[in-house]
């Protein structure tokens, strides 16, 4: 069976630059096999849970101020109408037609170049604290044993006022709360992570929480965790992946 995945999504040029979170994402899409894949991303957040029933999504380029290579990029896999009014069903969501914002097809683009797996995205909704969050993964860990590859796109550390050059050096607070995260996430310690905003330096790392809360889907939906990937670029995202069995 497939694990859960928490993928840091970075910078939309991730997408482009060759860092080491860029070729760890091209690995480990090559061990990878999924008949569909459903992603919660930090970029599509909402009052209620929706999900995605395009069936052609169109590539969503959500930000601003980077080089035209960029927006030039398109990532045209098939959406699944017919998984996403099943998970609407499953969760009472409201079934929209949605493209993919970046924090979907940037990761996809790199670990399924060819685009032939189908993606449906799910919403964020905003308002739920992190036990709705952790009980939606759960209601969707059934999809795993169909071959569904459930994907949390978030950032381990996420704080763009503090961002920095490429290839700065990470500050101690950004190491701290990464460390943090890692020692609980390895031990399975789930109620340390269901309060994580009372970690050390949360707040300094996600002065919002969007970009951490997709973890705790990834997290409801699959069982003990392994670290995959640690790396940090622009000195203040953390890039780690982690599967959860």
């Amino acid at each position: 069976m497939l694990p859960s995945l928490f993928i840091s999504h970075g910078s939309p040029m991730l997408a482009l630059n060759t860092t080491p979170a860029h070729t760890f994402l091209r690995e480990l899409g090559k061990r990878l096999s999924p008949r569909a894949v459903v992603v919660v991303s930090a970029h599509w957040e909402s009052l209620t849970l929706n999900v995605s029933t395009s069936a052609h999504p169109e590539t969503i380029h959500d930000f601003g101020g980077f080089p035209q290579a960029l927006f030039e990029c398109q990532y045209p896999a098939p959406g699944d109408p017919e998984l996403a009014k099943r998970i609407a069903m499953m969760l009472g969501a409201e079934c929209v037609e949605r493209g993919f914002d970046h924090g979907v097809w940037v990761p996809l683009s790199l670990m399924f170049p060819e685009a032939n797996v189908p993606v449906v995205s799910l919403s964020l909704p905003v308002r739920w604290g992190n036990d709705a969050l952790v009980t939606l993964g759960e209601r969707l860990s059934t999809l795993r044993e169909e071959g569904v590859l459930i994907i949390g796109s978030g950032s381990l550390t996420h704080n763009l006022y503090e961002i920095l050059p490429q290839g700065s050096l990470a500050p101690a607070w950004v190491h701290e709360f990464s460390h943090w995260v890692s020692e609980h996430i390895e031990v399975n310690d789930r109620q340390a992570l269901l309060s994580w905003e009372h970690a050390p330096k949360a707040l300094e790392n996600h002065p919002t929480p969007e970009h951490f809360q997709p973890l705790l889907v990834a997290m409801g939906s699959g069982g003990a965790a392994t670290q995959l990937h640690h790396s940090v670029e622009h000195g203040v995202l953390a890039m780690d992946v982690y599967a959860f069995s």
